[in-house]
């Protein structure tokens, strides 16, 4: 992968050994979003391969949450074109549905619903459902089951919608800032199983202001700033290229550094 600012070197024409043509997890080209006169995101490209964990990154504001409400279809574009799993989120909504899981930094629960009620009902909806109780009980949920959702703490809660985004055996995973509200134990476990997933082949696209969780994580990363890609990259040659000690120090001097920066 290249790691020049703004680069995002093209995946969809790979063949495979089998001299069949590889589709991408995720492939947006020149993905354009504006509210009113304000640009959220300007000429964005991404490509996310089968079994990888991809970072988005920027502060609040650099066109994250856009990108990925544009990806999953639930925002509408102004321009480019998005892919996922080769089809398009929009027409073939009703068969990516079945084949993605999404997990929202702010899930809205019903607040009298157990949290055995709420995973029945998230697996009533998929043709094909992994084992709740085993999710439960591998995030540490499962002396909860008969809890109310009103009665978990912030943490808990956020390991729910991770399990109900698991529910469905996705074949695509996105994660929004999945860890926030965590305790060190906790984060360490819900890291162990994403690399899990990425050995059964599970991609993931995440977003995270922890550093040292992505770069513990991701196979590649891309930085926003204003709604433009800033670097695009591995994270251990991004940070050996611009001569930084870790991810983390990489990223607040991209902050703030004008290179990169809207017009």
């Amino acid at each position: 992968m290249d790691v020049e600012p703004g680069n995002t070197k093209d995946h969809c024409d790979l063949i495979n050994k089998g001299g069949n043509k590889v589709v991408d997890a995720v492939n947006v080209r020149n993905l354009c979003k504006s509210y009113d006169d304000k640009s959220a995101l300007r000429g964005f490209d991404l490509t996310v391969k089968k079994g990888e964990i991809f970072g988005l990154l920027g502060h609040n504001g650099a066109g994250k949450t856009t990108a990925v409400e544009c990806m999953l279809g639930i925002r509408k574009k102004n321009a480019g074109s998005i892919k996922l799993l080769g089809l398009d989120p929009v027409i073939d909504r009703r068969s990516l549905f079945q084949r993605v899981g999404v997990q929202f930094q702010h899930t809205g629960f019903q607040d009298k619903i157990r949290v055995e009620e709420c995973c029945r009902l998230s697996a009533s909806l998929y043709d094909n459902t992994a084992d709740w109780m085993e999710l439960l009980e591998k995030f540490r949920l499962i002396d909860k089951k008969r809890q109310t959702v009103s009665d978990l703490s912030g943490g808990e809660k956020q390991k729910l919608a991770v399990v109900q985004a698991l529910i469905g055996k996705p074949e695509l995973l996105f994660l929004d800032e999945l860890t926030t509200g965590l305790d060190p134990e906790a984060r360490r476990d819900v890291w162990e199983y994403l690399k899990e997933l990425r050995g059964n082949g599970v991609s993931i696209v995440l977003t995270s202001h922890f550093m040292d969780e992505v770069e513990y994580l991701c196979d590649n990363v891309v930085v926003l700033k204003q709604g433009k890609t800033v670097v695009y990259g591995e994270p251990e040659k991004l940070i050996n290229v611009y001569g930084k000690r870790n991810l983390d120090e990489l990223f607040l001097s991209l902050m703030k550094d004008n290179q990169g920066d809207a017009a």
